[in-house]
């Protein structure tokens, strides 16, 4: 039986980008200097220099012209590379701080399938998210306590999982709600969930989609909201009479 890699070796990373042509190349340096080689960007449409920059800083680009963060982090699954066993899924403009990484690691080597990061467990975290963050996140964690009785301390996009398990989850999401529907859907596929520590900062560079424009925001919040219906109302139709759906996932490590 072939000796299975360390993370970092058997990794892929999937950036999405929009318009991030000053922090890119700076995020992609950080993770090469952490000993990430399989690099991917993916353009969701830049007007900007993002995609040269980012292939100039060595990363694989990939363009993804539909609107929409699930369209983009699902042309980055696209064509995975023999040897990969994991998937990191970061953002391009600074904000995640890839020092939380390395617990996010170690999680994964003690047997976590889906690592996630919890910007509110940390002083820095919460200071750094906004109003319209920290109410987002909120009420989708309680329509999900509510739905599938497990609670969630957070959505943000830095990310590790199990590149078998992602397949188990069959992620479809096109837009803002593929993070909260990869947290539900691992629920229900019955992932061992972690959850460590986020020392998130504000974006570095370019321009805020949702934060800093209330109507994007609005349309967000919806699209997640109506994330968390599909699966809900699809679960109960399809599910056991009487059970909620999605109760099989559990949390293996909160920090």
């Amino acid at each position: 039986m072939p000796i299975a890699k360390p993370v970092r070796e058997s990794c892929l990373v999937v950036i999405p980008a929009l318009n991030e042509e000053s922090t890119v190349a700076g995020v992609i340096g950080d993770l090469r200097r952490r000993g990430f080689e399989q690099i991917r960007v993916v353009d969701n449409g830049s007007t900007d220099r993002t995609a040269e920059r980012a292939r100039a800083a060595g990363a694989e680009v990939f363009a993804e012209t539909r609107c929409g963060y699930g369209r983009a982090c699902r042309r980055g699954l696209s064509e995975i590379p023999r040897g990969v066993a994991w998937i990191l899924f970061c953002d391009a403009d600074g904000s995640d701080d890839l020092d939380d990484v390395d617990l996010m690691i170690e999680t994964a080597e003690r047997g976590a399938d889906l690592i996630l990061t919890n910007r509110f467990a940390t002083k820095a975290g919460r200071k750094a998210m906004t109003f319209v963050q920290r109410f987002g996140n909120r009420l989708i964690s309680r329509l999900i306590q509510l739905g599938w009785g497990f609670q969630f301390a957070d959505f943000g996009p830095l990310r590790l999982i199990r590149r078998e398990s992602l397949d188990d989850i069959d992620m479809r999401e096109r837009g803002f709600g593929w993070n909260v529907v990869m947290q539900i859907r691992a629920l229900e596929a019955g992932l061992k969930i972690s959850e460590a520590p986020a020392h998130y900062r504000r974006r570095l560079g370019g321009k805020s989609k949702i934060s800093g424009n209330f109507f994007a925001a609005v349309c967000a919040g919806l699209g997640m909201m109506q994330a968390v219906a599909r699966l809900y109302f699809g679960a109960v139709r399809f599910g056991v009479p009487g059970e909620p759906p999605g109760r099989n996932g559990r949390l293996v490590d909160q920090r």
